[in-house]
């Protein structure tokens, strides 16, 4: 097992899984790693445990006895917590990875899996939605378009000055957009940016994310997120069609 560091000790760990001894080798694992271990097996005990404890990650299975596992994070979304969540399950297809990623979760992991496959995920989307910890404020500056504004350090983002709640993962994706406006990038560069893996070279996850964003960002005010057909999306102002 992994020796604990103290970068994984400041960060607790919800594991929602019904099967027993899954949950327990995830549990003895973490613990072994490192980190904090608050442990479910269901999805009412996963929204009391995650609204009660604000772990800093999820481990969470998609079959569960009373729920699923999509539905039980679009209920915390719509609660406003945003914890990152990893999916663990027996499905494979690429259209339910979609629909987990696009209920809300930052990755996925099929069982099934390898506990240090686990951890490296865990490791990965951690240090994703915490953003270098070793930058000077100085270095993450706001990043602002029109009447947008995000701030890395406050991890907020504002529309006309009216906050717009988003995920980690659709935080990132606007700050991809945004630190480039007006450029077109390309779906498989915004994989490798927002999620630092191709998912099985799927770009459709993309197209997902890009869709729950536009409904966030551009719900009032012109239309600022773009589809450019055929090669992918920029963040820029409507331009005058010819009339």
């Amino acid at each position: 097992m992994p020796a604990v560091t103290a970068a994984t000790t400041r960060h607790t760990v919800l594991v929602v899984e019904d099967d027993p001894s899954i949950r327990t080798l995830l549990t003895s694992a973490l613990r072994a790693a490192g980190y904090g271990v608050v442990a479910a097996g269901t999805g009412r005990e996963a929204l009391s445990e995650a609204e009660g404890r604000t772990p800093d990650l999820i481990v969470l299975d998609v079959m569960l006895p009373d729920t699923d596992g999509f539905t039980v994070t679009r209920k915390l979304r719509a609660g406003g917590i945003y914890t990152p969540v990893l999916f663990l399950t027996a499905r494979t297809e690429v259209e339910d990875r979609i629909i987990g990623l696009s209920s809300g979760g930052d990755d996925y992991v099929t069982k099934p899996f390898h506990v240090q496959e686990v951890l490296l995920r865990i490791r990965a989307i951690l240090r994703r939605s915490a953003g270098p910890a070793t930058a000077p404020p100085a270095e993450r500056p706001p990043l602002c378009y029109a009447d947008l504004t995000l701030d890395h350090e406050a991890h907020e983002v504002r529309r006309a000055g009216q906050p717009v709640p988003l995920s980690p993962t659709e935080f990132r994706l606007l700050a991809c957009l945004m630190a480039q406006p007006g450029k077109v990038l390309e779906k498989q560069q915004i994989l490798q940016t927002v999620w630092h893996h191709d998912f099985a070279g799927d770009t459709r996850i993309v197209d997902t994310y890009i869709k729950n964003l536009r409904k966030k960002i551009d719900r009032a005010g012109p239309l600022l997120v773009h589809t450019v057909r055929g090669v992918g999306y920029c963040l820029r102002l409507p331009r005058d069609e010819p009339s």
